[in-house]
């Protein structure tokens, strides 16, 4: 849950999330992908990873293709200090005990499938349950998603 001091920062500029995986390379980006794209920009939205991979996973790539939404252009971030301190909700995916904890964010865990490795086939039910997370998420935000 947001602190009151949280809500009232985030309806002056709209919320801020956080999506943190190990390898910033799949989960973490089709979750931003995902929020920015439902949301029309309405959140500011970061993703990193604990341990970065080199690049966007392709099977990710393609099976977000698939829905419209191209992120060849985004590059996989290492998570930092100051990225969860700007934001107000934190979604974890499998980074455990990596991902730091400030006091005043709301936290959530998603336990999704790790598309790493997987072929675009195997990467279409991970895609669909994040965007219905995302939407979910949005809701609860105050957002419509689109």
């Amino acid at each position: 849950m947001t602190t009151s001091a949280s809500l009232g920062d985030t309806a002056a500029r709209g919320p801020s999330v956080l999506f943190v995986c190990i390898h910033n390379a799949g989960r973490s980006q089709m979750a931003a992908a995902y929020t920015h794209h439902l949301s029309g920009g309405e959140v500011e939205v970061r993703s990193a990873g604990s341990a970065p991979a080199e690049e966007i996973n392709p099977a990710v790539r393609e099976a977000l293709l698939e829905e419209g939404i191209d992120i060849s252009a985004e590059r996989p971030k290492i998570l930092t200090t100051e990225a969860v301190e700007a934001s107000d909700v934190v979604i974890t995916m499998g980074c455990g005990d990596t991902c730091p904890y400030y006091p005043g964010k709301r936290y959530e865990d998603w336990v999704l499938a790790d598309p790493a490795g997987q072929g675009v086939a195997a990467v279409r039910p991970i895609r669909d349950e994040i965007r219905q997370r995302v939407s979910v998420l949005l809701s609860e935000l105050g957002v419509d998603p689109r």
